[in-house]
């Protein structure tokens, strides 16, 4: 499912482009991409806890995966509109996905969870480039993406 997510991503981020500028195509910034905006970064907030919390030894590996799972069906819930936003759904649900499966095997096959952790932060750099690239255009139409970022 990754591979197949990576592929994806990158073939669509890559037809986006125009010139290697700016994306070639008109941003939107509806209520359902306002919406995403604040969802993901909730979640994306969330992470950041429960891989402290993880580390801590406060929660242990079965939750943690679960809330990773949790997070990636609640970023894909929300529908944007805008094609930056959507792309960028894509990989940070492929990220939440990937850094679940990392946390899940860890406890067993460490090598394994590394893989899946390095995928987990391709995703993650993947879609912070797509909306760095987006902001200013999502920008002028209203949407601040500062919190995914």
């Amino acid at each position: 499912m990754t591979a197949a997510a990576l592929v994806l991503a990158f073939g669509i981020g890559f037809a986006m482009r125009g010139g290697g500028g700016e994306a070639a195509y008109a941003h939107t910034c509806s209520a359902t991409d306002r919406r995403f905006i604040q969802a993901a970064s909730t979640d994306m907030t969330a992470l950041a806890v429960w891989a402290d919390g993880y580390r801590a030894g406060e929660l242990d590996a079965d939750e943690v995966a679960r809330e990773a799972s949790d997070a990636a069906r609640r970023v894909g819930y929300v529908k944007p509109r805008d094609p930056s936003l959507k792309l960028s759904q894509r990989l940070i649900n492929a990220m939440f996905v990937e850094y679940g499966e990392a946390v899940s095997v860890g406890k067993k096959e460490k090598k394994r969870a590394g893989l899946h952790m390095h995928r987990a932060y391709g995703l993650a750099n993947f879609a912070r480039e797509v909306l760095v690239q987006a902001q200013p255009g999502l920008a002028r139409e209203g949407c601040d993406v500062t919190p995914l970022l």
